[in-house]
């Protein structure tokens, strides 16, 4: 028996059929010495324009080029390598807060980020529900920012400790008290009761409640704000009943069908959400406003302005985004800094026909 070797010609790769389920090789990615050919600049140049750097004078007409160029390539500076370059990041890092948030808030928060960008900072919002003080700063820490802005009473003195250990420059907390080590914007919701209570006692009311939300995380509000009204009508003959209350109709609607038993003539419903949602329920119940009772809320929100009768309400004054920017800016640019400490709520009524 006798075998015969053939030998057969080997194919190229390229000439292999490929499978129409194939996936295409990624695209690569745009490098600064892309951007700098494109350009034709240097990536020392690329550099310095992409990152804002104003310590090398470039021409105009040389920084529109290379931002044309970078575009057409869909080019981005690499984060981490620019924080490699400069000893930080330029993150600023902004927990989610763990209570609802309004308007109000989201209003605040969206001038800071704008301001924060005109100084080049990013701001990044983090996740960390269920976590707090040196739980949270871990997790925080992790991602190296150069700033934390910490709302609420998540963080103590430890937590500040962590993050500054891991490269934080600056760390602020938005809330009632100060956090050692922390600059701090100290949000007195004490003065927003105390003005409710002032305005509803100088109205003639005298059996007032107060909504105390049942949403988890609004404790840090509502409990001061209480403690306002409290303090603001001490040594008087008025009465503060406290009224929990959820945020859902067919709650409102029960504690509006046994108000007539409670006998008050007015209520502060801690915010205007749910002051429209208790006005509303009483309004079915058949109760007066303002006649049997006069309602305020706090916020003062559009809608409360759009409600017949119009809703009184305690107008908040928030610190502005560019002076919270600004703070964050000098407290990076000198870490060793002494803690700042900012009154940052201030509380006056806006009289309507509710009340």
């Amino acid at each position: 028996m006798r075998y015969v070797m053939v030998q057969i010609p080997k194919t190229p790769a390229s000439a292999l059929p490929t499978s129409p389920t194939s996936p295409a090789p990624p695209p690569s990615v745009p490098t600064s010495a892309d951007v700098a050919r494109l350009a034709g600049v240097s990536r020392a140049t690329v550099s310095y324009v992409l990152n804002n750097t104003s310590a090398v004078r470039i021409s105009e007409p040389t920084r529109r080029r290379v931002h044309a160029a970078a575009r057409e390539l869909g080019y981005v500076p690499h984060a981490a390598a620019r924080s490699l370059r400069a000893g930080h990041s330029r993150m600023v890092l902004m927990p989610v807060p763990d209570f609802p948030v309004g308007r109000l808030y989201s209003r605040f928060i969206a001038e800071l980020q704008s301001a924060l960008s005109r100084l080049d900072y990013t701001v990044v919002q983090h996740g960390t529900a269920g976590l707090h003080d040196d739980e949270a700063a871990r997790a925080w820490a992790e991602l190296r920012p150069v700033a934390v802005l910490v709302p609420g009473s998540a963080l103590g003195a430890r937590g500040v400790a962590v993050l500054k250990r891991a490269g934080a420059r600056a760390v602020v907390t938005f809330g009632p008290e100060t956090v050692e080590g922390a600059h701090a914007l100290l949000m007195d919701h004490e003065a927003v009761g105390h003005c409710a209570a002032r305005h509803l006692y100088d109205r003639g009311r005298r059996r007032i409640g107060v909504v105390m939300p049942g949403e988890a995380g609004l404790q840090p509000f509502s409990v001061p704000r209480l403690a306002g009204v409290r303090h603001a009508l001490r040594g008087t003959d008025a009465t503060v009943t406290e009224l929990p209350l959820a945020y859902e109709e067919e709650p409102a609607a029960r504690l509006a069908a046994r108000w007539r038993d409670l006998g008050l003539d007015a209520v502060f419903a801690f915010n205007d959400e749910y002051a429209m949602l208790l006005m509303r329920a009483l309004q079915d119940e058949g109760v007066d406003i303002p006649g049997e009772t006069a309602v305020i809320g706090a916020g003062d929100l559009m809608l409360g302005r759009l409600l017949r009768p119009r809703l009184s309400t305690v107008h908040l004054e928030l610190p502005s985004g560019r002076d919270l920017a600004e703070l964050v800016d000098r407290a990076v640019r000198d870490p060793a800094s002494a803690p700042e400490r900012h009154k940052a709520l201030g509380a006056s009524v806006v009289h309507r026909d509710s009340t």
